[in-house]
């Protein structure tokens, strides 16, 4: 018999996103494709310990099932840390944790909108929210950006002319361009969002990670309506494989997310939430970001370092205070998938821009992370991008 599956699954358009990880695994393989935390940076030893912890002191609650909305001691931490860093004023009943912020983004997508509905995304934006957007079955309008964040003019024009249901921005350190809304900008968008009453989603994975400069105060601190929803996750600061996320919220949002969670997966699994917290409690987590910190910040140095002694000058890029991504603008002449081929023949891979766009075109970009690899590590990769740059000027 045949089997018939969804009109939701069937929807779902092939990308060659996993063509592209498959040639970037080969054996000796340099990779700046991926948004990669460094492994060293992991507190495998503390995590050891807060796992003894855990086991010792309540290994019932933790193995258990657990509530949809996530521990209660956890939801609170991330309050308290979001509050003092980015000037929220949560509590944890604006907290639901999640299975990392890609649940997240799936999760309040349905919240929101229905299958034809518009999403309003930067260009560039996030692959991974518009893949997670696209199960939803919705339309995007991209709006560009001036290095500063979206261009308010554009935004204003296109929700005064469409029924936008939802705002999906990265305002700190964004993937993949690596770009810093300023306050300013944010201020601007949130009196647009306001008179529009669309809600937003601001995902913020990389606000930690901030090598220079002040941190910058969240969207929430210019909502006067409730309209944000900030995610935030655990994956660059402690560890991806923990898959810790969570969205912060009013009230109202996350009792419909927690109505949605219940009836995915029950919970995020307690145990890791438990371990979470008890490393938050134990350990010095503020040390820890920072070192990270220096690691990346001597990482992107060393990037940008040779990038400006090796790159053609046709080439240019982003410099970024934080986070973990390099966006590179080629001439419009160069194609950047077909670098990448050439590329991937000398054992070196980025990621081709064109897929961090929601419409068709913008051939001439590609992203690199340097947060994954060593000096040494970057300075052979980068020489030999810069071999093939050079390679194909007009």
């Amino acid at each position: 018999m045949a089997l018939r599956f969804s009109d939701s699954v069937n929807a779902i358009k092939g990308s060659d996103t996993g063509e592209i990880l498959k040639l970037i695994s080969q054996p000796d393989m340099i990779s700046f494709a991926g948004g990669l935390p460094a492994e060293e940076s992991f507190p495998a030893d503390e995590i050891g310990k807060a796992v003894d912890i855990v086991l010792k002191s309540n290994p019932g609650k933790a193995l258990q099932y657990g509530p949809s909305l996530g521990h209660e001691p956890l939801r609170a931490s991330i309050a308290a840390r979001m509050n003092r860093i980015v000037k929220t004023k949560y509590t944890a009943d604006n907290v639901m944790v999640t299975n990392g912020s890609q649940q997240a983004l799936d999760i309040l997508c349905r919240v929101f909108c229905n299958k034809g509905d518009t999403v309003i995304v930067e260009q560039p934006s996030y692959l991974g929210a518009i893949t997670a957007f696209d199960l939803t079955g919705v339309n995007y309008i991209e709006i560009p950006g001036d290095g500063k964040g979206m261009i308010i003019s554009e935004l204003e024009k296109a929700l005064a002319t469409h029924d936008v249901k939802l705002i999906y921005i990265v305002t700190d350190f964004q993937n993949p361009t690596g770009i810093t809304w300023t306050a300013e900008r944010r201020e601007a968008l949130m009196r647009v969002a306001d008179k529009y009453e669309v809600p937003i989603i601001e995902d913020n994975p990389y606000g930690e990670l901030r090598y220079e400069g002040e941190y910058l105060p969240s969207l929430t601190a210019f909502d006067t309506k409730g309209l944000v929803c900030s995610l935030g996750t655990f994956s660059k600061t402690f560890a991806p494989g923990m898959r810790l996320g969570w969205i912060a919220a009013q009230p109202k949002v996350i009792e419909k997310c927690d109505l949605l969670k219940q009836n995915m997966d029950l919970s995020t699994p307690p145990f890791v939430q438990y371990v979470a917290q008890a490393w938050l409690e134990n350990f010095d987590f503020d040390g820890h970001v920072q070192k990270i910190k220096d690691l990346y910040r001597q990482r992107r140095d060393i990037m940008l370092k040779l990038m400006d002694e090796q790159f053609p000058k046709e080439v240019t890029y982003t410099r970024p205070e934080g986070g973990l991504f390099i966006w590179v603008t080629l001439p419009e002449y160069m194609n950047a998938r077909e670098l990448f081929k050439q590329c991937v023949a000398k054992k070196v891979a980025f990621v081709p821009g064109e897929l961090f766009f929601a419409s068709p075109g913008h051939a001439n970009y590609f992203r690199l992370n340097y947060s994954y690899n060593d000096e040494a590590v970057i300075r052979e990769g980068i020489g030999r991008i810069a071999d093939v740059l050079k390679a194909n000027l007009r």
